[in-house]
């Protein structure tokens, strides 16, 4: 049972668990200005992967471009979640956590509400940023090699092998959503999200909303057609994030916290919810 006199020095899965209830239930009753305006904004910020990916890139001679890419490429993740922007493929957990809880058809309507929100501001800010990059002279104009090169890269391949890929980006940073909520610690944070969002570009994963500032990179510079863009890459990348996301993080997480939860006194859970204010307490005056 994990209380206040539990020892130990890590939260336990169910304590994760309960770090990430409040919120969720916050998320789904957000108002829908508010998700717009942090989506549009995680949209516009996340761009920086793209350019700090290209930029190491082209510091380093063609065989290692690849990786210096993929180190620089948590930039923007870094940026939008510590800021506390809304990314879409973060919710994949955080609301559907209070939906797994209750299951009932309101709380299925309000996580609805919240994807569709997040995904319109997250994509009309990747589109803005990508044009603005493609269109105007934000960089310098000998990176725009590389970055038509990586545009390209990241952006092919199949409906279905988007989709597979897509799966492993979304597992990845649904799992990020997880660990971060087991610590309040900004360094720890910072790295647990270089070491979960530097994967999806070194092993050429594909992230919906950092992909899609790619993608509408190589549309607004006219190397691939706008439906091309939004049908070949952007659906099939929402898609797989959302399988990866939901299934192998909230679904398999839930599932093993569940029992805990449901064998436990009220008594117990509401120790176990005051021992985690007390210690969200004093690790927010520490810090």
């Amino acid at each position: 049972m994990a209380d206040e006199t539990d020892g130990g020095t890590r939260l336990t899965a169910v304590e994760i668990h309960d770090n990430i209830v409040g919120p969720g239930e916050k998320e789904l009753t957000r108002p829908a200005a508010s998700l717009l305006w942090s989506a549009l904004a995680s949209g516009l910020v996340i761009g920086f992967s793209f350019i700090g990916g290209a930029y190491a890139a082209s510091l380093v001679p063609p065989e290692r471009g690849h990786a210096a890419f993929a180190a620089v490429y948590p930039l923007g993740f870094i940026l939008v979640i510590m800021a506390r922007s809304e990314l879409f493929t973060e919710n994949t957990l955080v609301p559907v956590v209070p939906f797994l809880e209750r299951r009932d058809a309101q709380t299925f309507r309000l996580l609805l509400r919240v994807w569709a929100l997040l995904l319109i501001g997250n994509l009309i800010g990747a589109a803005i940023f990508g044009w603005a990059l493609a269109r105007t002279p934000m960089v310098e104009p000998s990176l725009h090699a590389e970055l038509g090169r990586l545009a390209a890269e990241a952006t092919s391949g199949s409906f279905g092998r988007i989709v597979y890929a897509g799966v492993f980006a979304g597992w990845l940073i649904a799992l990020l959503s997880w660990l971060l909520a087991s610590t309040h610690a900004t360094g720890a944070q910072i790295v647990l999200i270089w070491i979960c969002t530097a994967p999806i570009a070194a092993l050429g994963f594909r992230h919906s909303i950092a992909g899609s500032v790619e993608a509408f990179y190589r549309a607004a510079s006219g190397s691939a057609g706008w439906g091309e863009i939004l049908l070949g890459f952007v659906v099939p990348a929402v898609i797989g994030n959302a399988i990866g996301g939901v299934l192998l993080v909230a679904l398999l997480n839930y599932g093993q916290v569940v029992t805990e939860r449901e064998g436990q006194p009220a008594a117990a859970q509401k120790r176990r919810r005051r021992a985690r204010h007390r210690r969200d307490e004093g690790g927010r005056e520490s810090s």
